[in-house]
């Protein structure tokens, strides 16, 4: 299904925005987005392979959406007033160009909309916010640099912090999450003070849980939550203005 303009037979906002490829929605949430009701948007697709994901089973690009878009337009119409927003999620939600006209047509509908993001596309990130397009980005930091192909089975450091740049830059409302396991490849208080010294204002600590991922992922470990919690009291006395810390 897809609307189109009159000129030249080119799809409308609405077309555009449906040809999302949408893997479910989750049409209540009060944790995607901290201090906000929102619906949930998980887009297919994911080029990157963290162990820790929790979304395993909508990473394959190749896999047709499951929820067509005018769900979405169906749950907005009801929940005019209700709703603070969207959340476009993932997978990541910024491998699809559509992600772009449907944010657009959610706007159109007088709701804010927020982004989860992984940093492995910061061209559509950064057109994103030059359009005023994104109230909130919640952007996931996963590494130091020298470390995130251990993590997300790619060399994804610089478009990640190039992400994170254009995110301080914009001066959008914005929480940089960390999501630490038991392999991870630690430098965690080292990885959290370079990000303050960045500019970074709203941190998280996040420890991975098992919901969601592959069968082989295994989130604890002899002394693991020991672990985590020194790191969380350790990075919540660097000065964060807004530091969170959600332990499994």
């Amino acid at each position: 299904m897809c609307d189109y303009s009159a000129a030249d037979g080119e799809p409308s906002l609405l077309g555009q925005a449906r040809q999302l490829n949408i893997a479910g929605l989750v049409p209540f949430s009060t944790v995607d987005w901290p201090g906000k009701i929102v619906a949930s948007v998980f887009c297919q697709g994911c080029p990157w392979r963290c162990a820790y994901c929790q979304n395993y089973e909508i990473l394959d690009f190749k896999v047709p959406g499951a929820v067509p878009f005018a769900e979405l337009e169906e749950l907005l119409g009801r929940r005019k007033g209700l709703l603070d927003g969207v959340v476009f999620s993932g997978g990541e939600a910024l491998a699809q160009a559509a992600v772009i006209p449907a944010a657009r047509w959610v706007k159109t509908q007088g709701f804010q909309v927020g982004l989860h993001a992984a940093g492995a596309y910061p061209s559509r990130l950064q057109a994103m916010l030059a359009d005023g397009l994104l109230d909130w980005v919640g952007l996931d930091i996963k590494a130091l640099p020298a470390d995130y192909r251990q993590v997300t089975g790619v060399a994804g450091a610089d478009k990640a912090f190039a992400c994170l740049d254009a995110v301080l830059a914009s001066q959008v409302a914005y929480e940089v999450r960390l999501t630490v396991y038991p392999n991870h490849p630690g430098k965690v208080v080292e990885l959290a003070r370079d990000l303050a010294e960045r500019g970074v204002k709203n941190f998280a600590l996040q420890q991975a849980r098992e919901l969601g991922t592959s069968a082989e992922f295994k989130a604890q470990a002899r002394g693991w939550d020991s672990q985590v919690k020194t790191w969380a009291k350790e990075i919540g006395q660097l000065g964060w203005e807004n530091f969170s810390f959600r332990p499994a």
